[in-house]
């Protein structure tokens, strides 16, 4: 079912007021937009299925967003971040709650961050068409092998969801799937910032009166992106704002010596922006550059500690039948061994009890590994001697 009309849509989810969930999917595309452009949304529920078309004209999808709304409504996604990110773009607000089928067969021991096609075949028991995959969602009309691969999307997820609830309302792992939730639905999480845009931009070795221009510089391109709702880097790409950030350009000649910029931009409008970015972070008193970011110490002399915490990390994780990754990344297991941040993600919530007590047990002394029978195995603090 394809609805590309206001009546059918509204008559679509006033079908759903009181379902206990609905499996939700978008097709997007943003290759060449900053903003990514909303192709279709699929929304099933037990015999009710439809692919809906924000491209028709004059569609009213604020039926969709209230169910969205709906808070006696629980929304499935898999992998739902972009869908998240999706429907604050055009609406403004994300889906709540919701349930993230990726992250909770993470939890319920099908692997490290499990594939939706992976689960259709585990659980259900299908083999998915890819032939739609990469198809472009944004030519109409669509083919009914379209709406079909679509709508599989949603039909199949139905199913996954209620398999992977029953098995963690059964094991009492529900609360950490919601955990996990809550930063999926913080909307702050989709409101790019860009005074903040700088960070994702790679300089080595800055001083602060590089950091300074950078971040204007980079403000300046975020802020372009969204207003002519082009990719990033089809305005000016990053090894562009680097050298501008080092060399601090004063003028027109300067500015154009920077490789990477495109054609005559540096005498445009664009290298006019530039320059007034660079001079607004001169200008600025030096108390308001941005600090140096502080150096992490090297892992020095700890490499034996982080691979006893990993050793750890691999039973208690198969013991639970939890995907290593969802509890400990290397990076974290070295702050571990190497700090005393009790604010990492590992030492937190069901983490802690998982593997985060046990881990600051290790790095005291407190408790031990042991080979025994061919296996490793953890020494209590009574087994110690």
């Amino acid at each position: 079912m394809l609805i590309t009309e206001s009546y059918d849509l509204a008559e679509f989810c006033k079908r759903l007021e009181g379902a206990p969930y609905v499996a939700v999917d978008t097709e997007f595309l943003r290759e060449k937009t900053y903003w990514p452009k909303l192709c279709l949304i699929q929304v099933a529920y037990g015999d009710h299925a439809a692919a809906i078309d924000p491209l028709a004209r004059d569609i009213d999808l604020d039926p969709l967003f209230d169910l969205m709304d709906d808070q006696d409504v629980m929304k499935v996604f898999h992998s739902a971040s972009q869908d998240m990110e999706v429907f604050f773009s055009v609406s403004g607000r994300v889906p709540e709650p919701i349930f993230d089928t990726q992250v909770a067969a993470m939890v319920a021991g099908y692997g490290e961050q499990v594939g939706y096609a992976t689960l259709a075949s585990q659980i259900v028991g299908v083999t998915l068409d890819k032939s739609s995959q990469l198809t472009d969602w944004s030519l109409r009309p669509l083919s009914d092998r379209q709406i079909e691969y679509a709508l599989g999307d949603v039909t199949h997820l139905c199913t996954i969801y209620e398999e992977l609830d029953g098995r963690l309302e059964e094991s009492g792992r529900m609360s950490w799937v919601s955990e996990e939730m809550s930063a999926l639905t913080d909307v702050s999480s989709y409101k790019p910032n860009p005074r903040e845009a700088y960070r994702r931009v790679r300089i080595r070795r800055p001083s602060r009166k590089a950091l300074a221009v950078l971040r204007e510089v980079v403000a300046w391109r975020e802020e372009t992106a969204q207003r002519r709702n082009l990719p990033r880097n089809w305005v000016i790409r990053d090894d562009a704002l680097v050298e501008i950030s080092t060399h601090a350009p004063q003028n027109v000649t300067d500015l154009s010596r920077v490789r990477g910029l495109r054609g005559n931009a540096a005498k445009g409008r664009d290298g006019e922006s530039l320059l007034k970015a660079v001079q607004q972070a001169l200008n600025m008193p030096q108390n308001e550059w941005p600090e140096i970011p502080p150096r992490r110490p090297p892992i020095k002399g700890h490499e034996a500690l982080v691979a006893l915490l990993q050793t750890l990390l691999r039973l208690r994780c198969e013991d639970h039948d939890v995907a290593q990754k969802l509890v400990a990344t290397r990076d974290e297991l070295d702050r571990i061994a190497t700090s005393n941040d009790e604010n990492l993600r590992p030492l937190q919530g069901w983490r802690r009890e998982l593997f985060g007590n046990d881990a600051l047990e290790l790095k005291a002394g407190r408790l031990g590994l042991t080979g025994e029978r061919g296996q490793v195995r953890v020494l209590r603090p009574d087994e110690l001697g």
